[in-house]
């Protein structure tokens, strides 16, 4: 039992973070390799927002939500929005300096040492016992079920909003969107909003359950690979991929050797790309595209 839960909370980690890889690939076809620093920015956020509403955690938690919002606007309009037009590659390497910067930034405000969000706001992270005498911590559950929630939000917003059915019009045909009317620069701050979004609710939780460090993007790389198995075009293929390369991470940890938590998630993908390279539930056409 305890094994499941491991898989499952394991998944939901690399769901929440594979999406936002997803959201800004399907609309503008960039992938942002500044995903896991800018989630990582989202934790510390809360170390911020503790310190400004002390005494307040649920005040503290929701700023720290909201300016995670707004810094994926501001990325975009400030940076990104540069990069419309501009070779794919350009834009993927600017991504490549923001996340450096990001990291040298949290390094000189934050230090590097590790911190614990929870301590910060005062609350705690009790853990329950499941049939089967298995054991979850209160913000792994939490973690989970945020999952689960972001997943559904985003299915419905794309598939019945307004603003959701233009960023999957802009992805499939930017300009033949343009001609038609829809605003592709609030589509894309739109997208680079909700990614950043789903990242930081991934490290504020993973923050909230076992502290915070320097080494977070590590997680977000590993997820990158749940998002390349399933398809970089599918938030469907996303959540798939994350169950699979959880899975098989946690049984070999289990069975083999911990040392390979690392690897896995890399030979997972590289026996897919040999196998079926744009992914279980991506568009064959737009890999060849790029």
């Amino acid at each position: 039992m305890q094994l499941l839960i491991n898989i499952i909370v394991l998944a939901s980690i690399y769901a929440l973070i594979a999406c936002g890889y997803v959201l800004i690939y399907r609309v503008s076809r960039v992938l942002n390799l500044a995903h896991g620093e800018l989630m990582m920015f989202g934790a510390y956020l809360v170390l911020a927002c503790a310190s400004l509403f002390a005494g307040h955690p649920i005040m503290a938690l929701c700023a720290a939500v909201v300016l995670s919002v707004v810094t994926g606007a501001l990325v975009y309009v400030f940076l990104m929005r540069k990069m419309t037009g501009e070779m794919v590659l350009a834009a993927i390497l600017t991504t490549v300096a923001l996340g450096i910067l990001v990291r040298g930034v949290i390094v000189l405000v934050w230090s590097s040492q590790q911190q614990y969000p929870a301590q910060a706001l005062g609350i705690s992270n009790p853990t329950f016992t499941l049939p089967g005498d298995g054991h979850i911590s209160f913000w792994s559950l939490v973690l989970v079920l945020t999952n689960l929630a972001a997943y559904g939000a985003l299915f419905g917003f794309l598939r019945f909003g307004r603003w959701g059915m233009r960023m999957r019009a802009a992805g499939q045909n930017p300009l033949l969107a343009a001609q038609r009317g829809i605003n592709l620069h609030g589509v894309y701050a739109l997208a680079w909003s909700l990614s950043t979004l789903t990242g930081a609710l991934a490290g504020i939780l993973m923050a909230l359950d076992s502290g915070v460090t320097g080494s977070m993007p590590v997680i977000a790389l590993k997820a990158f690979p749940a998002a390349l198995v399933g398809g970089l075009d599918s938030l469907g293929g996303a959540l798939l991929g994350a169950l699979i390369i959880a899975g098989a991470e946690v049984l070999l940890i289990y069975y083999v050797d911990p040392l390979l938590s690392d690897v896995v998630p890399f030979l997972v993908l590289v026996a897919m790309l040999i196998v079926r390279p744009w992914g279980l539930f991506g568009t064959r056409e737009e890999l060849d595209r790029v």
